[in-house]
């Protein structure tokens, strides 16, 4: 791939993504697949006037070896140093990038129950520093092609040959152009008048369904809002928080969700898969998980905390968009969700409560926006796809129609 187009994705990120602002500090986390690609990125985050840049590296063989050999309590025990460093970045509030590369299947045969212990009991003592960075920090999930990753979305080819067409279709579906900023925000402008028209509608209740069973209804937060592409941090720095984004994604009300729905495309949690599965819902939680593959694990993960079984995120996608087109299946939630309609199980999102900036956290909570330490997203769209918004005054307003959008 040429130096060029990739100097133009890395200061997309830098300029559009997280929007590094004059003397803030930059925090970089990537796999070891591209560390010439997280140099450029360095470099635009310094061209950008960033006080520091750190990376912090990740190799998923390591995070196995990890938890083979150390004790729940080791990896749960959150040590001085690490509570210093949390303090620090809620002190500086930097920009946080993530490059991500790794290998849908690298953490494959690890003990998922030790780590959800580890984890267990780690977050309480983490979930202070996360609350004080909620919605005041600019953050970017990107990606860049990692070998393994390739191999699985381009199998039968040569590893240099699957990189290379994962490289085009990364820049082709993040739309990195002759004028990658400017395409930018020409997508912002046609996804927020979406969302517009979304909030205007007075909308209680999504009914969505399927012909592959999925039948399903979820009620809306009334002061909850439709969001998507570009945010404001309550600082007032304007941000993409997702690079590819497609979506026009709402909190639902915790509590209210009826019904089944299925899965359409596989699920990578903690690397490794979960396919061809089943959520039921009563009264908001999720009451029966089946999958044909990777059952415990889905099992695990709803159960991580009381929070997990219930939704967090409801997300519009319609199959007429660069990422669907492409016919792709990346085995990669940033690229999959883009794709298709999702749902998300876990924390919500205060940002999408109208005038969350003038509220407390617990405000939003109280309101009904659901609180885990996972946010874990699973698609369920197809081309058969109904969606009807059912209205605080009793309308029912076609949204999706197979597949795509009605309006």
């Amino acid at each position: 791939m040429k130096k060029s187009v990739l100097r133009a994705y890395a200061e997309l990120i830098v300029r559009c993504g997280v929007n590094v602002q004059k003397g803030q500090e930059v925090l970089i986390y990537a796999e070891l697949d591209q560390p010439e690609f997280v140099k450029l990125v360095v470099e635009e985050a310094y061209k950008a006037k960033a006080k520091k840049v750190t990376v912090e590296w990740n190799y998923q063989p390591l995070e196995k070896l990890h938890v083979r050999y150390q004790s729940v309590k080791t990896m749960g025990t959150v040590t001085d140093f690490q509570k210093a460093r949390q303090q620090h970045y809620c002190d500086t509030m930097p920009a946080r990038i993530h490059l991500i590369s790794e290998d849908p299947d690298g953490l494959k045969g690890m003990n998922m129950e030790k780590v959800a212990k580890a984890r267990k009991m780690s977050y309480p003592i983490l979930k202070p520093y996360i609350d004080m960075r909620e919605g005041n920090q600019q953050w970017c999930i990107a990606a860049v092609p990692g070998a393994a990753w390739a191999k699985k979305v381009f199998p039968g080819v040569r590893t240099s040959v699957a990189m290379e067409k994962l490289w085009e279709a990364i820049l082709y579906t993040s739309r990195v152009t002759e004028d990658p900023i400017g395409e930018w925000e020409k997508h912002n402008q046609n996804i927020h008048a979406r969302c517009d028209y979304l909030n205007s509608l007075g909308i209680a209740k999504l009914h969505y369904t399927a012909d592959n069973g999925t039948d399903f209804t979820v009620g809306m937060i009334p002061e909850a809002i439709f969001c998507g592409g570009s945010e404001v941090s309550r600082p007032g720095v304007v941000f993409n928080p997702n690079i590819p984004s497609e979506e026009c994604f709402i909190s639902p009300k915790r509590g209210e969700a009826e019904g089944i729905v299925y899965s359409t495309k596989p699920l990578s949690y903690q690397g490794q898969l979960i396919d061809n599965f089943s959520i039921r819902f009563e009264k908001g939680k999720a009451v029966e998980a089946k999958a044909e593959v990777g059952e415990e694990l889905l099992n695990t993960m709803i159960s991580m905390d009381e929070g997990a079984a219930y939704l967090g995120e409801c997300a519009l996608v319609p199959e007429k968009s660069p990422i669907a087109e492409s016919g792709l299946l990346f085995y990669n939630t940033l690229f999959d969700e883009n794709a298709a309609c999702h749902l998300a199980l876990g924390m919500g999102y205060v940002d999408t409560i109208r005038d969350h900036h003038n509220k407390t956290l617990e405000e939003c909570r109280q309101l009904g926006v659901n609180d885990s330490m996972i946010h874990e997203d699973f698609m369920i769209g197809c081309p058969s796809m109904n969606i009807d918004a059912i209205t605080r005054d009793g309308k029912v307003i076609p949204i999706f129609r197979n597949g795509n959008w009605a309006f």
